[in-house]
């Protein structure tokens, strides 16, 4: 079949779950046996995120290729359980970069280079190019708000393939709010009918408006709405605020969504093949809420929770596994010293120390991996947090004299963590950092071996320091064990510690490959002693 496009575009304000909508939809569309791609336009002029603080957008999600990507991209494979590629994650800075480069190597034939039809035809280009690549449908969403002024170029680019493509290939859905005026007691669909307007202004009318509400659409208001929005009734769907985020596609299915997209797009609307995703669902509700597990997550960003939003995904998807709740408990580093991190840590069933980059609010963690590992609470480290480890390990049990990363200091006698030989060459070649999929070889009869229940595994990485081998058999002999190599042994990638209930540490970030229905073995690892800590022989 002719690949078919869907577009959805957000209005009135910001954070209201086009991602989210996209993912549901996409989930809904594979159900009914179609095969999916997501992928999602940000105006932003940054090339990517790799070097924005988590504080601007979030955390950077990295995919099996290697590209450094927006943190909706990890709700898009989360929902449709696809492995996204950097095909998925275009921002208006790798346009305009390609335009220019285009440019320079005078490809445009020395013609005046503008925004109508250069740069909307490299976005294209985008857009178009899972064509031919066994994709039924592909769903675009595009970053910010209707009007933005960065983003009127992929509004143009949209627009455009709405007349290059047959009608019935192409669709455009609509992300509004539906505000509640408390004092009135009343919803209000001025803002939707506004926004709509300004998008038909641009010359796109949405074929589909998703309301996101807090309270249920009268009847007599989806049918204002349709009437001044130029749309159907049903194609108003409401989207209220769910119990649970992956709750969200059955909501919308029973809202009609798939089937007035299959309807507009002219496909067949097949049976909907929910019933697992419903299983997953009801167990999810039928956990008791007083089962419920305490997990800390040790950074520097917590000030924004979306900084480590895979990594606390990852732990609710182990607390379905678990039959739990999750309590996430998060704490600033910075905030813990040796007076502290009792203090803080007193109330938790388990820890994560999550990936980071630089030195600030380093001791802090150190502090807190001391602690977790003298005291047996269940420990995960992940990327940073297994470098951290290594290094509280050298210090305090082998006292080894000033043992560093070399991250952190470059003069340090002891550089546990370093940067090897191979990667000095390759960085005077412009590359910095190991990024995306890498296999990894896990030692018989180890912890790791024992949660994957395989002898090899793929993980994705996004960090530049490695574990440094000369000091890999004095760690060993102290009971340290380097549970999984690279297949040539020469890089470090699980390290564990026997003498304790659960601790375990990875070089790289096993939060990107973590779904719903299939939880990463490493954070059910982690919820399972962290439960059977607080709950020990039934009781708590």
């Amino acid at each position: 079949m002719k690949t078919k496009y869907i577009f959805v575009t957000g209005g009135v304000v910001s954070g209201l779950g086009k991602g989210i909508t996209a993912s549901s939809l996409g989930r809904l569309l594979k159900n009914r046996g179609y095969k999916v791609t997501i992928q999602k336009f940000d105006p932003y002029i940054n090339i990517d995120p790799g070097t924005m603080s988590p504080y601007e957008h979030g955390e950077v999600f990295v995919t099996d290729d290697g590209a450094e990507t927006d943190l909706d991209l990890g709700h898009y494979e989360r929902f449709i359980d696809e492995s996204l590629t950097k095909n998925s994650s275009i921002t208006s800075g790798k346009i305009y970069q390609s335009v220019i480069e285009k440019e320079r190597r005078g490809d445009y034939l020395g013609k005046t280079v503008q925004v109508i039809p250069h740069i909307t035809n490299e976005i294209k280009e985008k857009i178009y190019s899972f064509e031919d690549k066994n994709i039924d449908i592909v769903i675009t969403e595009l970053g910010g708000t209707v009007g933005d002024i960065e983003g009127l170029a992929l509004i143009e680019a949209i627009r455009q393939v709405g007349l290059e493509r047959p009608k019935e290939d192409v669709l455009y859905i609509h992300v509004t709010l539906l505000p509640h005026i408390t004092g009135s007691n009343e919803l209000k669909s001025k803002p939707t009918q506004h926004s709509v307007k300004e998008l038909q202004s641009f010359g796109i009318k949405p074929d589909i408006l998703v309301c996101r509400t807090e309270y249920e659409i009268p009847k007599d208001m989806r049918n204002k709405i349709a009437l001044f929005c130029n749309v159907r009734p049903n194609q108003v769907i409401q989207n209220m605020t769910a119990d649970n985020l992956y709750a969200v596609p059955l909501m919308l299915e029973k809202e009609g969504l798939a089937e007035v997209v299959c309807e507009q797009l002219k496909l067949d609307n097949n049976q909907a093949m929910n019933q697992d995703w419903e299983k997953m669902i009801e167990n999810i509700r039928n956990i008791d809420k007083n089962n419920r597990v305490k997990i800390a997550i040790v950074g520097k960003y917590v000030r924004l929770e979306d900084s480590y939003l895979s990594v606390a995904e990852s732990l609710n998807h182990a607390g379905f596994e678990n039959n739990v709740k999750i309590d996430i408990k998060y704490i600033d580093s910075e905030k813990i010293n040796k007076d502290t991190v009792k203090e803080l840590l007193k109330d938790v069933d388990g820890v994560v120390v999550p990936g980071g980059f630089g030195s600030r609010g380093i001791n802090g963690k150190i502090e807190t991996i001391k602690y977790v590992r003298e005291n047996k609470i269940p420990f995960l480290g992940i990327c940073l947090g297994m470098q951290l480890s290594v290094i509280e390990f050298a210090k305090n049990v082998l006292k080894i004299d000033d043992v560093d990363s070399a991250e952190f200091n470059e003069n340090t006698k002891n550089p546990v963590i370093h940067i090897m030989e191979e990667q000095i060459n390759i960085d005077k070649k412009g590359g910095t950092m190991r990024l995306g999929a890498y296999p990894c070889i896990l030692k018989e009869g180890t912890l790791a071996q024992k949660l994957y229940k395989e002898s090899e595994i793929s993980e994705r990485h996004r960090h530049r320091y490695e574990f440094n081998n000369k000091y890999k058999k004095q760690l060993e002999d102290f009971g340290m064990i380097c549970s999984g190599t690279s297949p040539d042994g020469n890089l470090v990638e699980i390290v564990e510690y026997k003498e304790h209930p659960y601790f375990i540490a990875s070089q790289f970030h096993p939060e990107f490959k973590s779904r719903p229905n299939r939880p990463h073995p490493l954070f059910v690892g982690l919820v399972k002693a962290s439960k059977e800590r607080r709950y020990k022989n039934g009781k708590e």
